[in-house]
C-alpha cells in the first residue's frame, strides 16, 4: 500500500506538470495559427495506450513514462521529421510564423511551469498558512549529530543565525537547504557569535553517509516503550527523565551523556510522569542504556512543557499573495544555486544528481496534499529551470536560436538546426543516463 501510495503521487505529480507544461506551447501555437499534429502524455514510442484525434491534432498517452511533448507542424524536434521539412514552407506552420510568434511559443511551456509554482505556493500559504518555531526561541541551540556538520566545526547547542549574510528568522522545513547551500554559516556558542566556513565539497561529504537532518530540534528523554528484558520497570511509556545521577536533563542529548558516564551502575533520577514530578533510581546497562526506546513528543505538548513557542499564522487570500512569490522566488533562486553547484566539480554535487528514482523518493508513503503541492511546486520550477538550459532539444536551445535571429536577422539554416537537435539529444541522452545511472549507483551501495 505504501508502494501504491508513492507511485500515485508520484504519477500524478508528474502528469500534471507534463500536461501544463506542453499546454503553455500548445495554447499560443494555436493563438498564432499554427498546426498542433499531436498532444500526448508520455511518448508514444511505436504505440500508444490511448490517443483520440480531435480536429487536426492527435491528443494520446503514451506506454514511456519519461515526459511528453506537442508537435507542431513545421518545426524541427525530437520527431526529426525531415520529410515535412524538405516541403516548401506552409501557412500553417511553425517555420513560417514570425520569430517573435515562435519565441513565444517556445517559452510557453517554462512560462507555465513558473506561474504554477507560483500559483501553487499562493495557494497553500492561503489554505495552510504557516506554522514554525522562530529561531530566537531555541534559547539552548539547535541538536546536532550529522557527523559532516560536526566535521565542518558545528556542535549541539549552537544557534544557527545566519546563512550566507541572511537571517534565518525561523526553524522551518528549508533551514537545512539553506545550510547546505550556504558558504558561511554565521552561529552563536555559549554567547559568542563566530562564523564558520563550508567546506566546498560539503554536499559530497554528506552522500557519504545516512541521509538525515543535518540540524534538530533538541527533545526530551520521552520515554516510548519499555522492552520486556529491562532491569528499569519503574519507567513507563509517556515518562519523561528530567535529570539523572543528580544532573538536570532537559534534553535527550545530555541524558545520553550522563548514561555514557554510568555504564554499569545504578543512579538516581527524576521523571516527569502525569504532570507531576518522581524520584526513583535506574539500573544503567554495561553499554551506557536503560533498555527504553526514545518515544515522539509532540510539538503541542513541547510547547505546554515550556520548550518551544509553535507560531501559526494564516493569511487571506489577498495576504497569501506576496507570501506565495516571495516562496517561489527564494525556491527560484535557491534551485539556481544547486545547479551551479552541480557544474562546479570540485563541489561534488554532482555525485547526487538523480533520475526517476531519486524524483520518486522524495515522495512520502502516506498521503498528504499539503507535501504533495510542495513537492508539486518545487519540480514545477526545476522543470522550468532545466528546460530553460541553452541545449539544443530543450526550449532553452530553441530559445537561443531564436534569439540569434531576432538579433542577427539571419535565421540559422534547417540543415544546422538538424545537427543541432541531434547533437542535443545525445546530450539529454547522456545526462539521462548519467542521472538515473546514479540512482542504480546509489541503490547498489546503499547511500
Amino acid at each position: 500500500m505504501d508502494l501504491f501510495i508513492k507511485l500515485s503521487q508520484f504519477l500524478l505529480s508528474l502528469s500534471l506538470l507534463i500536461i501544463l507544461h506542453e499546454l503553455g506551447h500548445f495554447i499560443p501555437a494555436k493563438l498564432f495559427k499554427t498546426r498542433v499534429e499531436k498532444f500526448y502524455l508520455f511518448f508514444d514510442v511505436k504505440y500508444s495506450l490511448i490517443k483520440k484525434k480531435i480536429g487536426e491534432t492527435e491528443y494520446g498517452i503514451g506506454w514511456l513514462p519519461l515526459g511528453g511533448y506537442v508537435k507542431i507542424s513545421g518545426m524541427i524536434d525530437e520527431s526529426m521529421d525531415k520529410e515535412q521539412m524538405a516541403l516548401p514552407p506552409q501557412p500553417w506552420e511553425f517555420r513560417s510564423k514570425p520569430a517573435y510568434q515562435r519565441l513565444i511559443i517556445m517559452l510557453g511551456g517554462v512560462t507555465v511551469n513558473f506561474i504554477l509554482a507560483f500559483i501553487i505556493y499562493i495557494g497553500m500559504a492561503f489554505a495552510y498558512g504557516d506554522t514554525f518555531v522562530a529561531n530566537t526561541d531555541f534559547k539552548d541551540g539547535m541538536l546536532i549529530e550529522n557527523p559532516v556538520m560536526i566535521k565542518a566545526g558545528f556542535k549541539t547547542g549552537d544557534k544557527i543565525l545566519a546563512a550566507d549574510g541572511v537571517t534565518i528568522a525561523k526553524f522551518d522545513n528549508d533551514i537545512n537547504m539553506k545550510i547546505i547551500m550556504a558558504k558561511k554559516v554565521m552561529i552563536e556558542r555559549n554567547g559568542i557569535q563566530q562564523e564558520i566556513k563550508m567546506p566546498i565539497d560539503f554536499v559530497d561529504q554528506l552522500s557519504k553517509y545516512e541521509k538525515g537532518s543535518l540540524i534538530a530540534i533538541r527533545m526530551p528523554f520521552a520515554i516510548g516503550a519499555v522492552s520486556e528484558e529491562s532491569p528499569n520497570t519503574n519507567l513507563q511509556a509517556k515518562d519523561i527523565i528530567t535529570s539523572l545521577n543528580g544532573q538536570p536533563t532537559k534534553y535527550f542529548d545530555e541524558a545520553k551523556v550522563i548514561l555514557a558516564n554510568s555504564k554499569g551502575k545504578t543512579i538516581p533520577a527524576t521523571i516527569l510522569r502525569n504532570q507531576k514530578e518522581e524520584n526513583i533510581t535506574l539500573i544503567v546497562s554495561k553499554d551506557g542504556k536503560l533498555g527504553v526506546n526514545a518515544g515522539g513528543i509532540s510539538m503541542e505538548s513541547l510547547e505546554k512543557l515550556g520548550y518551544y513557542k509553535v507560531s501559526t499564522k494564516e493569511y487571506g487570500l489577498i495576504e497569501a499573495i506576496p507570501v506565495g512569490i516571495t516562496k517561489g522566488k527564494d525556491q527560484l533562486v535557491g534551485y539556481g544555486k544547486q545547479l551551479k553547484m552541480i557544474f562546479s566539480p570540485s563541489t561534488g554535487a554532482y555525485k547526487q544528481v538523480g533520475g526517476f528514482k531519486a524524483i520518486f523518493d522524495i515522495f512520502p508513503s502516506t498521503w498528504s496534499w499539503e507535501v504533495f503541492w510542495r513537492i508539486t511546486a518545487l519540480l514545477s520550477i526545476m522543470l522550468g529551470v532545466m528546460n530553460l538550459l541553452p541545449i539544443p532539444a530543450l526550449d532553452g536551445g530553441h530559445v537561443m536560436f531564436l534569439l540569434y535571429e531576432i538579433i542577427s536577422g539571419k535565421k540559422p539554416s534547417d540543415k544546422f538546426l538538424e545537427n543541432a537537435q541531434m547533437v542535443g539529444f545525445v546530450l539529454l541522452i547522456t545526462l539521462l543516463l548519467f542521472a538515473n545511472g546514479n540512482d542504480i549507483y546509489k541503490s547498489i551501495i546503499g547511500k
